[in-house]
């Protein structure tokens, strides 16, 4: 069944792989679009220039301007290069509506500016957090101006009407501050928090209440812009945001103009049922509008101006309709909680792994660059005895009255009997060949000075030989250290490249039949279908009670043919927020484990040490080493083989190297003489597959049965030589199988058994029970038995039996399932 389902991923899906392509293609268009367009806005200033021309005219409440300070505030904050020609636009703005209203812009500039100036001359740095203050005494000082010099008399109420504006000022200051930046970022893509949307919305707001006035024929310029936006934002971000639009928009219009308060209930209403309306597309958006019109609209205006509302909205609905769907779909990757907006999160976070991989990637090949380098010449330089010969000479010939005739007139019978001396020094043979002194006596006047001058250089070569071995087998160790670094780099590079699959089918065939049996399930997500790493990301509201171990497992277990389990599950930070479980293949084996020891002569420390650990999820190792001898040093020298094995094999690197580096750490720690055995046993729980390393350990022992298998191996123990190859045997373990592992204590025990590994297989046939911890047990109390009770090495047993794994939560099936899943087949 699992593969059908996995087989069914590369040929079924290959029409959502088409209309994938052709989204993406769109996307692509789209995105050119949008990038042009705001090249336009922002590269010709348009947006800033419009917004300041249109701000320079919004008046609310009859009188108040509470934007044009704020707006001169945040362009010089910006420190915006074309801050004065966005300036000039304000004012230009004002002049359009009067020429008192273009003074008050012009008096509330200079004032402003010399304020600024001020506050930069105290407090250069900080400028947030001063400027509402200057903005709200600005704004008193500007408004108490104005009042004088126009009227001549100033009342209690002016001065309470300033304050109120320059409150407001002050207020709508901290509000543009956080939406004006967020339009001068250019083409760059940031994701907006919900303060932020709102803010901007009030900035948009505050724009439109500058075209208060203005008419195309019988069509109204700020309720057409007003609900081409509700239309915008409900479409892009649904009923909440819709709504939320509607009522900042309709309030700030309604301050602007009394007689169109009523126009807050008709977008709030509209951006209601269009946020609704939205699955619809844009035709169940533009209902929306007009169902609200037809109600509220009657509200309003009555029937007489029910026409020209109808007639605004319809203009309204053309824009709307004309919009490309591009430019929407990239608005509503800004605002939280959207379908795009989780999107872009999503490509965020995959740009952050990709350049992640990227660099680990860089990284795994540096350090596989460097692995090379180290690595020593294939095949070793032999000795230059010219060099050597030379040494000598210069110490004994280059004065001698002979030179001449020995090296002149008999260079070959010199240069053969100084390398037969050396030849004789290097085997340490120094009084064995008679007739070869003889011979050299009669050759050279300075024989006894020229042997001795032979063995202190040959003895110094020795030691350089030795120096360049030990640095050979650093540099190899290095290299070895290297190249399982760059490997592990590697494995965890191809891990975080963990991509989800194009199972959009069976990801709707799984949820419904989740949904089906009563589970709330939000969304599955397939990463992995293949037996075995099956991979698979589910988001529920919450989980108290267990559904997942208890219930989805189980579902998810029928539906695919193979064990799943519950690999880890993630609880919301938020209160009451969604839970996110990963679910995963189950190891198909389980192990069990049993152990027994003995220190020599009963005591406490002993040279045995055993590690039972798994590596991941599927694979588990069980290793026992005997350093040399007994006591403290021989328990020091296996703990540390079986920590550095530990480490090693934990951090990804493969066993064979694992053993390798560890062989050589140990051997070039040290001068002494000192080694450990290891014997090593490594079982893939999902296909019971094992790896035997033998290091100088005894045999190994597999009963199936009433058959006992003998597992051994020749390496030398662990340390005692620098290059080695690991002999790795593998063997097919089956469910009921008894693994049994000992060190040498064991063997050594019976002292009147010649064969001994037959008598152990003997022995273990003879058992009884399948319950490693007794089977441990039984034997190192029947070896001691067989010892007359002494104990006089260091003795370890570890047995281990391997079954099939048996889920917790067994599965259960259900036909309806099954017939749905054979339809999908």
């Amino acid at each position: 069944m699992v593969q059908k389902f996995g087989s069914l991923t590369a040929g079924a899906m290959d029409p959502y792989v088409n209309r994938e392509r052709a989204n993406q293609g769109k996307t692509k268009t789209g995105r050119s679009f949008q990038t042009f367009l705001l090249g336009v806005l922002f590269r010709t200033d348009l947006f800033f220039l419009a917004a300041g021309f249109l701000l320079g005219r919004a008046v609310i409440i009859t009188s108040l301007t509470p934007f044009v300070l704020p707006f001169f505030a945040t362009v010089f904050w910006m420190k915006r290069k074309k801050r004065w020609a966005d300036s000039l636009a304000v004012l230009a703005g004002g002049l359009t509506l009067s020429v008192g209203q273009a003074f008050y812009g012009l008096l509330a500039l200079l004032i402003f500016l010399a304020g600024r100036q001020i506050m930069t001359a105290f407090h250069r740095a900080h400028e947030e957090r001063w400027l509402p203050a200057l903005v709200f005494i600005a704004g008193i000082l500007v408004r108490l101006l104005c009042q004088a010099a126009f009227t001549l008399n100033l009342v209690w109420t002016d001065v309470l009407t300033a304050g109120a504006e320059a409150s407001l000022s002050a207020l709508v200051t901290l509000i543009f501050m956080q939406s004006v930046p967020l339009m001068s970022t250019r083409v760059n893509h940031k994701l907006f928090r919900n303060e932020e949307i709102i803010c901007f919305v009030i900035l948009i707001s505050s724009v439109l209440a500058g075209t208060i006035g203005w008419h195309v024929y019988d069509l109204s310029v700020d309720h057409v812009l007003a609900r081409y936006a509700v239309l915008l934002f409900a479409y892009a971000g649904g009923a909440a945001i819709g709504s939320t639009v509607g009522v900042v928009i309709g309030l700030i219009l309604g301050m602007a103009s009394v007689t169109s308060l009523y126009q807050m209930s008709l977008l709030a209403f509209s951006g209601v049922l269009g946020g609704l309306l939205k699955e619809a597309g844009k035709t169940g958006v533009a209902a929306g509008l007009l169902i609200a019109t037809l109600l509220i609209g009657v509200y309003g205006g009555g029937y007489a101006g029910l026409g020209s509302e109808v007639i605004d909205s319809a203009a309204a609905l053309i824009l709307f309709l004309f919009t490309p769907k591009s430019l929407i779909r990239q608005m509503a990757s800004f605002i939280p909680g959207t379908r795009e907006y989780q999107a872009e999160q999503q490509q965020y976070v995959r740009k952050l792994r990709d350049v992640t991989v990227g660099r680990v990637e860089q990284f795994s090949g540096l350090f596989q660059t460097l692995a090379k380098s180290f690595y020593p010449p294939a095949e070793e330089d032999r000795p230059d005895d010219d060099l050597f010969l030379s040494k000598v000479t210069a110490k004994t010939c280059q004065n001698c009255f002979k030179k001449e005739s020995c090296w002149v007139k008999n260079f070959e019978q010199t240069q053969h009997l100084m390398l037969e001396l050396r030849e004789e020094s290097r085997k340490g043979n120094r009084d064995e060949n008679a007739h070869l002194h003889r011979l050299w006596r009669e050759h050279c006047s300075k024989a006894d000075k020229t042997m001795d001058v032979i063995r202190k250089e040959q003895g110094l070569s020795e030691l350089q030989e030795k120096m360049r071995r030990n640095v050979k087998e650093s540099r190899r160790l290095v290299a070895d250290q290297l190249k399982g670094v760059s490997q592990v780099m590697g494995d965890f590079a191809s891990e975080m490249k963990r991509e989800r699959g194009l199972h959009e089918w069976q990801e709707e065939m799984i949820l419904s039949k989740l949904n089906g049996v009563g589970l709330r399930v939000e969304s599955i997500e397939i990463y992995n279908l293949e037996s075995g790493a099956i991979d698979i990301e589910a988001v529920l509201p919450n989980d108290n009670y267990g559904a997942c171990e208890k219930v989805i497992a189980p579902l998810l277990s029928d539906i695919l043919g193979e064990s799943i389990v519950v690999e880890k599950k993630q609880a919301s930070d938020l209160p009451g927020g969604p839970s996110r479980v990963v679910f995963i293949s189950a190891r198909a084996y389980d192990l069990e484990t049993g152990v027994a020891t003995a220190a020599r002569g009963g005591g406490f420390v002993s040279g045995d040490n055993y590690s039972l650990f798994e590596i991941g999820s599927k694979k588990y190792v069980l290793a026992i080493s005997d350093g040399m001898g007994h006591g403290e040093r021989a328990d020091m020298e296996s703990q540390d083989t079986l920590q550095l094995l530990k480490k090693v094999l934990k951090s990804g690197i493969h066993e064979t190297l694992a053993i390798k580096s560890i062989n050589s750490i140990l051997s070039l720690r040290s001068t002494e003489e000192i080694y450990a055995t290891l014997d090593l046993a490594l079982i893939d729980l999902q296909n019971a597959t094992s790896k035997f390393l033998k290091i100088g350990s005894n045999p190994s022992f597999i009963k199936r049965g009433g058959r006992v298998i003998m597992l051994d191996a020749g390496n030398l123990p662990i340390g005692i030589i620098r290059d080695f190859d690991v002999d790795v045997k593998t063997e097919q373990l089956k469910s009921g199988d008894l693994l049994i592992m000992m060190s040498d204590g064991i063997f050594d025990a019976p002292k009147h058994i010649e064969n001994k590994e037959a008598w152990v297989k003997r022995k273990i046939k003879e058992l009884q029970t399948n319950d490693p911890q007794e089977i441990a047990d039984l034997l190192l109390e029947e070896v001691i038995r067989v010892g007359d009770g002494s104990i006089d090495d260091d003795m370890t047993v570890i047995a281990a039996r391997i079954s099939h794994h048996i889920p917790e939560w067994s599965a259960f099936s259900t036909d309806r399932g099954e017939k749905r899943f054979s339809r999908a087949e």
